[in-house]
């Protein structure tokens, strides 16, 4: 069975060179690439700079998912903004994992169970969908909370997760460190994601362990892409094994 997740910040709607709030863009973008999973960062609720949509609602309905979740992780003097999921496969399970480092913003990883049919047998995958710090310490700690968290721990080994997001890992340090250490493989090497209009750095990410094989991944280059967003989204396509 073939899955197809994304990994995609999609910067509030707001345009990379324009800096205009135009949320069709991202759609098409989306539909464009037709994935079972989204995973989106920096998702935007009732805020005025995004004509106070309901950002993660509004692209559900526009694009066909039937289920979705919305992690508010940074609270404004109106409205908020955080991490969502889209699935076209029913949630379950859903949980925060605490990523705050103080005096840092307010960070939280969203985790999700996700249910997919496969005959007449129904397969679970784990997804995490992360936005990770700034600073060089700050993501250290997150990803150490991230691989040692029971939902990440208590499970059989061969049980698939997909980790993903923005890691904002600019020399890639973590992966070598902590992911690669508690057997997370990477989709993509050091695939360049942003800035979207002339890449230079590898900041968008997406990690799997467990019964899956990718079959194939890349970044979105379409001309779209890259004026939609600050950030390129990441493909994965995935084999779920027996």
């Amino acid at each position: 069975m073939h899955l197809r997740v994304m990994s995609y910040n999609i910067h509030k709607c707001i345009g990379s060179v324009d800096r205009k709030y135009n949320p069709a863009r991202i759609i098409e973008v989306i539909r464009h690439y037709e994935p079972d999973i989204v995973l989106l960062q920096e998702v935007d609720k009732g805020v005025p700079r995004s004509n106070n949509d309901d950002q993660v609602a509004l692209l559900a309905d526009r694009l066909g998912f039937s289920h979705q979740l919305f992690q508010a992780n940074v609270t404004l003097k109106k409205g908020c903004y955080g991490n969502a999921i889209l699935s076209h496969y029913p949630l379950s399970k859903s949980l925060n994992i605490d990523l705050t480092v103080p005096p840092k913003k307010k960070r939280r990883g969203l985790a999700a169970h996700i249910k997919i049919k496969d005959g007449k047998h129904t397969r679970s995958i784990k997804f995490v969908n992360v936005h990770l710090g700034l600073a060089a310490y700050e993501r250290a700690v997150q990803v150490r909370r991230i691989v040692n968290d029971t939902y990440i721990t208590n499970n059989p080994h061969n049980l698939p997760i997909v980790l993903g997001g923005d890691f904002n890992d600019l020399w890639q340090n973590l992966c070598r460190k902590s992911l690669y250490a508690n057997e997370f493989s990477p989709v993509l090497g050091k695939t360049k994601t942003f800035p979207s209009i002339l890449p230079s750095r590898a900041l968008d990410r997406i990690f799997y362990r467990g019964n899956l094989e990718t079959i194939n991944s890349f970044a979105g280059h379409t001309k779209l892409a890259r004026m939609a967003s600050d950030h390129l989204p990441i493909i994965a396509d995935f084999t779920l094994s027996a």
